[in-house]
Parts: structure tokens; C-alpha cells; sequence
């Protein structure tokens, strides 16, 4: 396995051992995730230069990441050995388990976790894989409070080969996993279920237009088996282009979201975080959200359907949803900065695309009122890919309405082709800022950032890094070494 320390490819590597393969892998460097599949007896090496593979070598699976002239692929195609992608491959252990992809372009690693948990707790002992980590993954959400500091973060769950409660006890045993719409990824996939959160305009590095979009999850819904055979799917009622992503499926499809008219209604109260989930005007489920915002609240409103698509009781469901604390870097609160007069909160999340940020700051604001303590919302915001940088540039620039201060470094280099750089720079999007009438600065780097930081907070202030690239270092360089502390009401995650 090429890249073996992904949060995927990681969890893959440890469900196809599972399945009787010997799994060895590489990786550009150790970590925590090559360092705990060491520590399970899975061999990983960190030279790629090499075009070295174990003689007995007889399936390569490669990471989203790897190009097709990377030596070991190159190696494996030499020898005629099959390369399969991450999705290629997971999509193939769906095979005789009841599959569960969580699809959509926001919200599919919060909402992958939250169901994973919850049918942990509701008995279903399901195989899970995420994007991100979670403390409480293995042990499910309820009674975990004690467990969390010894609990190791990790992005995969191994469950049994068949449902072990609910309604659907004795069926094919759950496997849920994120479905990416990138490169079309999700086309590998063999659901039984499904969900979609959102369709927007995303990837246009490998989609032509949101037209392009739409058509392709319109292809994942097909994927799905015919209603009498089970396949079933949960889609958002509202921004998510329902009508023609479903037109032409075979599948039973409901929709989901805050509208009545909805199949599943969802009900959220912003200040005391209290939401609710109905099916055709009955109260099915109630809970309160330990994370702020309404669109973690639909996030936990598809978990829990999902959940009773499998058999799971809807108000052990819901009990577990009140004690979901959250994943890494999702609206993670990380600790708070000593300051005489009142401490800055930070917090660190994942949003790299204009409607992640928007809602994830509003969320923020909404919970930490910052302002009424005198402080301001100062966001540092590393762009992902300069292909995204500009085709989205007018709806980044509005995205930041909610923030005090922003701060910009060089945007993250992953994926794009090298005249991209040349297209769009962080400048140009500080300047937009600035026309819009935000306060925005372009620092670099990540030191000089943390220098700004220093100089620039005042007692109160709440500071948020944001990227789907290493800003969260800056976070973690401004807090210094010493553990987080929860203060005041506390925070996200805490």
C-alpha cells in the first residue's frame, strides 16, 4: 500500500489484514498512524525513490495522492501486478457487507464519525472508515467521557462480519465510509445505503462545472441497488440539486433537512443547541449537540437516520448524539492563550471550501460571542489548491463576512499543475478582502504568522485556523507546549 499512512489508507490496510491479506506499505515519512501500524506488525517503509516491492507482492494499492509515475507503481505495472486505488479497493470490501456511504460535498467526515459512533452504542458494531480521527470511534460516544484522554484518535473501527443487534441483527455486518466526489472517486463504491448533504461546485480541478458536479453524483446514486433489493438513499431536501442527482434511480430515495416538507424534518435551536428529527410530523428523536452550529445539527439529523435505516433505535440514537464530542480538526477547540484580563480561545478546523467557512464561522461567533467580552474573531486562513483559490475566489471573498481579522499565508500546493501558481496568489484574495471592507493581512510563514498572532491578540479574542492544509500547526505554535485547559463554558471537543 502506497501512502499506507492516510487516515483511509491506514484503516484499509488494517480491514484488508482482517481479511487474510498480508499488508506491508510505504509512506513519505513515519507518524502516528505508520507508527501504531507498525506497533500491529505491519511493515512500513518511508524510501519511495526506490522502485522496490516485496517479492511476493500480488495487489498494489495506491493512495489519491500517488501519481501513476511513481516508482513503486512503476515497478508494479512492470511486473503485472494490479494497482488498485484506495476507493478501487474499498469499494470492493463493501462487497458482501450492507455498505453505508456518506456522500456529499460538506459534512461527510463529522457525519461518517457521528454514525459510526451511534451505531456503536445501538449494539450494530459496525466496520468503520474516516477521514479524520475521533477518540471515541472505537467505543462509541456514551460512557466514553472516562476514556478519552487513554483512548488513542483514530480514523477506523473494525466491526463484525454481521449486524449484531438491532432489527437487523444477523444481516451482512455495516461498513461505513466517507464517498469523496473527487476524481470521481465514489463511482468505486458498492452502497446498499447512502446519503448526500450537498451538491456544490467543488474539484474543478477534475470537473469541468457544477453541470459536470451533478452528473456525477447522479451516477453514484445508480450505484445503488433497486428498492426491492434494499439500496436506499438519504439526500438533503434543500442544496443538494435532489431532482436531478435522483432522476432515474431505482433506489427509494428521501430527503432530509429544516423545511417541513422534507421526508425527515429537522428542528434546531441555535442558542440552547437542542435539535430534533421527525418523520412525517412525529417526533422521532431529540437531542442536545455538545457542537455548535445548524449544520453539524443536520450532520447529527443524517447519522441518525442512517442509523435506523440499519435497525438502530432511534432514542439510544440520540442519546449517543448528546455525547459526541466531535473529530479532529473539525471546530476543535485546542486550548486557550494566558492573557491578564481574559484568556484567547482557538480553535482549529478543516473548512478549506466558502461554505464551510462561512457557516463554520457564524457557528463560532454564534457560540463564543466573542464580542461581548470585547474581543474579535481572528481567523487564519490557509486557501487548499490554487485551482480552488480561483475558480472560487467570489464566493471566498464573502465568506469571511463573519470575521474581525483575517489572516492569509502562501495558499497549500497539492494536486494542481505547476501554471496554477501563477493564476492566483494569497495577495489576491487579502486584496478582495480588503475591497469588501475585511481587515486581511498575507503573512508567511507559519513563524511569522505565529509572531502576528503574539503581537496582535487581546484579552478575549478567539482565534481560528482553518484549512485543509498544516495551518493547525500555527494553532498549536501560538498555544505553546503546555495542554489545553477548558475555561469558561468550555468548548468544542473539550
Amino acid at each position: 500500500m502506497i501512502g499506507i499512512g492516510g487516515c483511509g489508507m491506514s484503516g484499509l490496510a488494517r480491514l484488508l489484514r482482517t481479511r487474510g491479506a498480508n499488508v506491508s506499505g510505504t509512506d513519505q515519512s513515519a507518524q502516528d498512524s505508520t507508527r501504531a501500524l507498525e506497533a500491529e506488525g505491519i511493515r512500513v517503509g518511508f524510501d519511495q525513490s526506490l522502485p522496490y516491492l516485496p517479492e511476493a507482492t500480488g495487489l498494489v494499492v495506491i493512495s489519491a495522492a500517488v501519481k501513476a509515475d511513481h516508482p513503486q507503481v512503476a515497478e508494479a505495472r512492470r511486473r503485472g501486478v494490479p494497482v488498485l486505488t484506495y476507493a478501487e479497493a474499498l469499494g470492493k470490501c463493501m462487497l458482501g457487507r450492507t455498505g453505508i456511504a456518506v456522500a456529499g460535498t460538506h459534512g461527510k467526515s463529522s457525519t461518517t464519525a457521528m454514525l459510526g459512533t451511534v451505531l456503536v452504542d445501538c449494539g450494530i458494531d459496525p466496520s468503520v472508515i474516516v477521514g479524520a480521527t475521533s477518540r471515541q470511534l472505537a467505543k462509541g460516544n456514551i460512557g466514553s467521557a472516562s476514556l478519552l484522554a487513554s483512548q488513542p484518535p483514530s480514523g477506523f473501527r473494525l466491526g463484525g462480519p454481521t449486524i449484531a443487534g438491532g432489527d437487523w441483527k444477523g444481516s451482512p455486518g455495516v461498513l461505513v465510509a466517507e464517498a469523496c466526489e473527487f476524481n470521481r472517486s465514489f463511482h468505486n463504491f458498492r452502497p446498499t445505503l447512502a446519503s448526500i448533504t450537498s451538491v456544490e461546485a467543488d474539484h474543478l480541478d477534475c470537473y469541468k462545472d457544477l453541470g459536470e458536479i451533478i452528473e456525477s453524483f447522479r451516477h453514484f446514486v445508480s450505484l445503488l441497488p433497486s428498492e426491492k433489493d434494499g439500496g436506499r438513499l438519504l439526500i438533503a431536501h434543500d442544496g443538494a440539486h435532489r431532482r436531478e442527482v435522483t432522476a432515474g434511480a431505482t433506489c427509494r430515495v428521501e430527503t432530509i433537512g429544516f423545511s417541513p416538507q422534507a421526508d425527515w424534518s429537522l428542528a434546531f435551536d441555535p442558542v440552547t443547541r437542542r435539535a430534533s428529527l421527525s418523520q412525517d410530523r412525529k417526533m422521532i428523536a431529540q437531542w442536545t449537540m455538545r457542537i455548535p452550529g445548524a449544520h453539524m445539527a443536520f450532520n447529527a439529523g443524517v447519522a441518525l437516520t442512517l442509523a435506523t435505516f440499519v435497525g438502530a433505535d432511534p432514542r439510544v440514537a440520540a442519546a449517543s448524539l448528546c455525547e459526541f464530542r466531535g473529530i479532529d480538526r473539525r471546530m476543535q477547540f485546542l486550548g486557550e492563550k494566558v492573557m491578564a484580563g481574559g484568556n484567547v480561545r482557538v480553535y482549529d478546523d478543516y473548512g478549506h471550501h466558502p461554505t464551510e467557512v462561512d457557516v463554520t464561522l457564524r457557528a463560532l461567533r454564534d457560540f463564543e460571542h466573542p464580542e461581548d467580552r470585547n474581543g474579535r474573531l481572528i481567523c487564519v486562513f490557509q486557501p487548499h489548491q490554487h485551482s480552488r483559490t480561483r475558480h472560487l475566489l467570489d464566493e471566498f471573498v464573502k465568506s469571511f463576512d463573519t470575521a474581525d481579522v483575517v489572516i492569509v499565508p502562501e495558499i497549500y500546493f497539492v494536486r494542481d499543475k505547476a501554471e496554477e501558481r501563477h493564476l492566483v496568489t494569497a495577495a489576491d484574495l487579502v486584496d478582495r478582502l480588503r475591497d469588501r471592507g475585511v481587515k486581511a493581512m498575507h503573512v508567511h510563514p507559519f513563524g511569522a504568522i505565529v509572531e502576528t498572532l503574539q503581537d496582535l491578540c487581546r484579552p478575549n479574542d478567539l482565534v481560528v485556523t482553518m484549512g485543509a492544509g498544516p495551518v493547525h500547526k500555527v494553532a498549536e505554535e501560538y498555544l505553546g507546549s503546555r495542554p489545553a485547559a477548558a475555561g469558561g463554558k468550555g468548548g468544542v471537543g473539550s
